[in-house]
């Protein structure tokens, strides 16, 4: 089986199968409860707090890149300068992402978010026949044309554009596709991407401590220790997330990232109170049809490269 999952260029998974959906069941369950956190720090800007993201991820990075003997890897990043650019613009892509994200979150639109993150395989599918020129399978072909219509829907008859759900999609969905275009782990990866952006990020934050509106030493321990968490709900679940798919097969990787939109949707429902339209619960009744047939679809294939052993 291994032999088959390499020939079609998959990780291959390893022992431990429970331990590694643990683990990335853990990442997905710390990113879909994340709301809670960007929402204790509802009074700042959302850049400054992507900002304070940046910079507190980069320096919690260090120390485990240190540990994990990376930074060889590191180094040959620099010495490339295609793979330079590819990051930088995968910077751009992830800083645009988490500033949409946070900002919608603080803005009561947690329900778009759920919205964006449910949509975010079925946008990985349409990139890889844009622009990998993958062929749909016929499954495949009915939940992009079901998802494509709930978009539709949404927007006709409940008269808005869900800007925010498709940015956080595309967004990521062009991160996820761009990066596989540099041989780099996702951790010396984002590494660089934070080591990028911390400059510009500690800059910003610079300026505004010195124009007496930065939070952080302002306002207190208690909103210094908030500030500096923003590392743990970046780095912590990606560490998780890797460490858990190296040992499962992408089938059940793939039904596990339904985890974080689903509490995305729980969170807006039954936390934040978002208000929720027949209109809205149609669209997430199509967009959950369309998931459905993904996912079947999903488990048919690593059912057949299983069986090609």
């Amino acid at each position: 089986m291994k032999s088959a999952w390499k020939r079609r260029g998959l990780p291959v998974p390893v022992d431990s199968p429970g331990l590694g959906a643990a683990l990335a069941a853990g990442a997905f369950l710390i990113w879909g409860v994340s709301p809670l956190y960007w929402k204790s720090l509802s009074a700042l800007s959302a850049l400054e707090i992507v900002m304070h993201r940046v910079v507190w991820s980069f320096l919690f990075l260090v120390p485990v890149m240190t540990l994990r003997n990376g930074w060889g890897e590191f180094r040959a990043v620099f010495r490339s300068p295609r793979a330079v650019a590819v990051l930088i613009f995968t910077t751009f892509l992830i800083g645009c992402n988490w500033l949409i994200f946070i900002w919608a979150v603080n803005h009561g639109e947690v329900l778009q978010t759920s919205l964006g993150y449910y949509m975010n395989p079925l946008i990985n599918v349409v990139l890889g026949v844009v622009f990998l020129k993958e062929r749909l399978r016929r499954l495949q072909v009915v939940a992009v044309v079901v998802a494509a219509a709930a978009v539709g829907y949404l927007t006709l008859d409940y008269g808005r554009f869900p800007w925010i759900a498709l940015s956080l999609s595309f967004a990521f969905g062009f991160y996820g596709l761009i990066r596989k275009k540099v041989a780099v782990s996702a951790l010396t990866g984002l590494v660089v991407e934070m080591g990028l952006l911390s400059g510009f990020a500690a800059a910003y934050l610079g300026y505004l401590y010195h124009g007496g509106r930065g939070a952080f030493l302002r306002n207190g321990a208690a909103m210094d220790l908030l500030l500096m968490a923003a590392a743990l709900f970046t780095a912590v679940p990606l560490l998780l997330f890797n460490l858990g798919a190296r040992r499962i097969h992408l089938a059940t990787l793939g039904f596990l990232q339904y985890i974080t939109p689903s509490c995305f949707f729980l969170l807006a429902v039954f936390r934040f109170h978002e208000p929720i339209t027949a209109v809205q619960v149609r669209t997430f009744g199509l967009i959950w049809l369309a998931l459905a047939c993904y996912s079947v679809d999903s488990l048919v294939a690593a059912r057949t490269v299983t069986g090609d052993e």
